[in-house]
């Protein structure tokens, strides 16, 4: 309830985007954890051909950030959200239509500019509009993009009884419906006069040391939230046998954000510094790979649904400390961002700091990964390989959390955020 009366405390485009990022989620979630499935046996297609397609995506968002965030900056938000659902439309549309490479080439490119556009262009808007209250926005903004994220992939595998086409054109069908809300009820808002090129904005962007460093430290955070879908699935997965223990830990995390996501985030608003909390959450993110290591390479299968239950507890213990250290830190993170540079440079600050924490979490995701395969070369002959993977989490999250003290100690870090200027249009 408390939750809800929050809501309706927000303006009219703040609840707007809040159920954007729902149906942003949903719609994604629904699709692309079953594409590669039907890429490869489907539609019959190599591994490789399959890895070109998923990269193509991955690399269409992530390398596309920046151009996002200038035009958040140079073009309004609103416009920008509203282009970028209206392309994932098509995208998600020309999976479901088309089966010959260049077509899903094409479909990749566009889902994922998509996303390049609208992820900064949203944050942008939600900063510029929450004025003094971005921590408790972006709290319920993490509430609604995780409760996606679990109605996603369940309603995905309801669609897939039908077939993968149902389940694009339902994702298409999400985001038509976005980009119609998105222009007719969200406000469009003044945009200040450029005064220099963009080039000159990336270089003032890029030249903020200070900011630039808390990217760089943030890497670790994006790198282990992204384990929820890696690292923390196999482990429940190796710990209970079945494979729908995986579910188990999404399940967990939305269970948790939504009832404790912004209890915590006003519990620590006014009780010391953001870089304070952000470590401490970094911390958490840390510890949370400490209780699975308990029944990592456990080697046998459980005896029983009962033994299988107790084994699982430690992951999803693990599971519950990610999810409550990145409840913890992520709002603020968000909070300061803006408080590194110019308000009319919003969405540049964040689509640079989204294009690193995306390469970094693609660079993180593959270590981990070369750290899981070694621990299964191993098998159970080595225990100390078999923790392997855990153990670098650990030290990810303890290090960046150093590195944000390190940061606080200095005073680099924004003590205030500079009021919002954004005007009815």
């Amino acid at each position: 309830m408390r939750t809800l009366h929050e809501i309706r405390g927000f303006p009219l485009a703040i609840r707007l985007l809040l159920v954007n990022q729902l149906g942003v989620n949903t719609g994604f979630y629904l699709l692309i954890p079953y594409l590669a499935t039907h890429l490869g046996d489907g539609l019959g297609m190599s591994a490789a051909v399959v890895g070109v397609v998923l990269g193509v995506r991955n690399l269409s968002q992530q390398g596309l950030f920046l151009i996002g965030g200038s035009a958040a900056d140079r073009l309004g938000a609103r416009g920008v959200i509203i282009a970028g659902c209206g392309i994932r439309t098509v995208g998600f549309a020309l999976f479901a239509l088309g089966d010959g490479l260049p077509v899903l080439l094409a479909a990749s490119v566009l889902s994922g500019v998509a996303g390049a556009l609208f992820n900064p262009a949203v944050r942008t808007y939600l900063a510029q509009e929450a004025g003094e209250r971005k921590a408790e926005a972006f709290a319920l903004f993490n509430v609604f993009a995780t409760t996606g994220a679990l109605i996603g992939p369940l309603l995905g595998s309801l669609l897939l009884l039908v077939d993968f086409r149902a389940s694009a054109l339902t994702a298409a069908g999400i985001f038509a419906l976005l980009t119609v809300a998105q222009a007719l009820v969200l406000p469009a808002r003044d945009v200040p006069a450029a005064t220099g090129s963009v080039a000159a904005d990336w270089r003032e962007a890029v030249g903020n040391r200070a900011f630039l460093a808390f990217a760089l430290v943030m890497v670790g955070m994006f790198t282990l939230e992204n384990q929820l879908y890696l690292l923390l699935p196999d482990g429940a997965r190796q710990a209970t046998g079945w494979d729908g223990a995986a579910g188990l830990v999404f399940l967990t995390g939305t269970i948790a954000g939504i009832a404790l996501q912004l209890r915590i985030t006003r519990a620590l608003k006014g009780r010391g510094s953001r870089g304070r909390w952000i470590a401490t959450g970094l911390v958490l993110m840390g510890l949370a790979f400490v209780p699975p290591m308990l029944v990592a390479g456990a080697g046998t299968q459980p005896d029983g649904t009962l033994d299988a239950a107790l084994r699982v507890l430690p992951v999803l213990a693990g599971a519950l400390l990610l999810h409550l250290g990145v409840m913890t830190a992520q709002p603020f993170v968000m909070e300061l961002i803006p408080g590194f540079g110019r308000q009319a440079l919003t969405g540049t600050y964040f689509g640079i700091f989204y294009a690193v924490s995306g390469i970094a979490a693609a660079l993180g995701n593959a270590a981990v990964g070369w750290a899981m395969d070694a621990a299964q070369r191993q098998g159970a002959h080595d225990g100390v390989t078999e923790l392997l993977p855990w153990a670098c989490c650990l030290a990810t999250g303890l290090a960046s959390a150093a590195g944000v003290f390190w940061l606080q100690r200095r005073g680099t870090l924004p003590r205030t955020q500079p009021a919002p200027v954004a005007v009815a249009a």
